[in-house]
């Protein structure tokens, strides 16, 4: 007996460093925090002119109907720390965003993607007073950064501990697609955090595919088009911060012409403000009803690749605006490869340019996470390429490009489109579709090729993206 007594302070003390020993093994908690930092233009007297982007030239802005924003969502896990940005812009070019990074440090990875709106400033140079004019405030693009970064800084401030739920649904009756063939990304993902010990919501991140236009040309008021309705409405239903991320958008999806009633059963236009707040509400139920129905996910380990790559710029309205400074973007000599290229210093040489993009691969557990450069045509994306090609196409006989989700083999999946770069349309090469005879016997063009740097744009990102894939494995 005394011997047992006497052994006892040896056997605390066991016990002790045997749970001590358990607590080193759990496994880091994720954490996650969510922020949100307006970024709208100013207007007045005294103010540059902000010409609205996405549909003509010197649509200068005369009020502001509702904020733009900047919406981030960090997350961390161990030593791993990524970052998620949002803006209610039409896009951000890679060098403007490598600014943005430059200005985080200690994050592993920080993804800066706009909601394409066509209700906010140029901050691409395409829609200014004219045809040779850039439509972009140097001093708005400063503060632009200046926001992009406070909200990222507001959100790692703000993580938590955290579980996540996530569902996918889809709603084509929200979306219209302007070109043929017609191929619908209806997907719409919705993933939701919970605070582990309060168990209220954490936030919410939204994926949709659709261009934010349902205001159309003629409106000339600042506003978020019908995103910042759909963020207003998840956010008065769960009462934390939302962001919203735009998918594949290429091909055309879009919500004009989509038949949207009130809840007096009566139609709404286009162009309305009715109609954009409608649909937005629209799109925040069917979130809600997607959460409804969200089963808890893993999304740990994080795992982040990327790759910088050379695209031809063959686009020639792009030349001409890159020639006269309206397209502000270095540009390099286009050898063939995309690995490698030498600066293009003359404006005025015959060599074919080349711009400098990013594809990325983000692995959260359980959800696997394209990062696309651009507006990718749905029919890459979900591996609905036409097969055989119209003969009218000017490719018919180009090879499909690797399909961007058969990439990607977790049980969830979500596309970041316009990530950390606009590039313009990313569009199937076999269904390249710009010198007569046209595919399906039209009598024009269909839209799309004006607003692409060329027919090898979709092979090259594709490419690059399923060796990233690939690599991880």
């Amino acid at each position: 007996m005394l011997r047992l007594l006497a052994a006892l302070p040896f056997l605390a003390a066991c016990l002790v460093f045997v749970v001590r020993g358990r607590e080193a093994e759990v496994p880091p908690a994720l954490t996650v925090g969510i922020a949100e930092v307006d970024v709208t233009p100013k207007l007045g007297p005294k103010e540059k002119p902000v010409y609205l982007a996405g549909f003509g030239k010197d649509r200068k802005a005369t009020g502001v109907n509702d904020p733009l924003m900047a919406r981030a969502v960090v997350l961390r896990h161990d030593k791993t720390k990524i970052a998620i940005v949002s803006v209610d812009v039409i896009g951000l070019f890679l060098p403007f965003v490598e600014g943005v990074r430059k200005k985080l440090p200690g994050f592993t990875h920080v993804v800066v993607t706009s909601t394409h709106n066509h209700e906010g400033p140029d901050t691409v140079g395409l829609w200014g007073a004219g045809v040779l004019s850039s439509g972009i405030d140097k001093a708005y693009m400063a503060r632009l950064t200046k926001g992009i970064v406070e909200a990222v800084e507001k959100a790692d401030a703000a993580r938590v501990e955290v579980t996540a739920k996530i569902n996918t649904i889809q709603i084509p009756e929200l979306l219209h697609d302007g070109r043929l063939p017609l191929v619908k990304h209806d997907d719409l993902v919705v993933l939701a955090f919970e605070n582990a010990k309060t168990k209220k919501p954490a936030g919410v991140v939204v994926q949709w595919n659709c261009h934010p236009e349902t205001l159309s040309s003629k409106n000339t008021l600042l506003s978020a088009d019908y995103v910042g309705y759909t963020v207003q409405h998840l956010r008065d239903k769960y009462r934390c911060g939302v962001v919203y991320v735009t998918g594949t958008v290429g091909g055309l999806m879009t919500s004009l012409h989509v038949p949207v009633k009130s809840e007096k059963g009566i139609e709404l236009k286009d162009g309305t403000y009715e109609k954009t707040a409608r649909y937005g509400v629209l799109l925040g139920q069917a979130a809600v009803k997607a959460l409804d129905g969200a089963k808890p996910v893993k999304l740990t380990p994080i795992f982040v690749r990327t790759k910088k790559l050379f695209l031809p710029l063959a686009n020639p309205a792009y030349l001409l605006a890159r020639r006269f400074g309206v397209l502000d973007r270095e540009a390099f000599v286009w050898t063939g490869d995309p690995d490698k290229a030498d600066p293009l210093p003359d404006l005025d040489s015959d060599r074919t340019p080349a711009i400098r993009t990013e594809v990325g691969y983000m692995r959260l557990g359980e959800l696997d996470i394209a990062c696309i450069p651009g507006e990718i045509y749905p029919e890459i994306v979900l591996d609905k390429v036409q097969t055989p090609a119209d003969p009218g196409a000017d490719f018919p006989d180009a090879p499909t490009e690797p399909s961007i989700y058969k990439q990607l083999a977790g049980p969830h999946r979500m596309m970041i489109g316009l990530a950390n770069d606009e590039i313009g349309y990313i569009i199937p090469k076999r269904q390249w579709d710009q010198k007569a005879p046209f595919a399906y016997k039209r009598k024009s063009a269909q839209y799309g090729e004006i607003n692409s740097l060329g027919p090898d744009t979709a092979p090259l990102v594709c490419k690059a993206f399923a060796g990233l894939v690939k690599a991880k494995k």
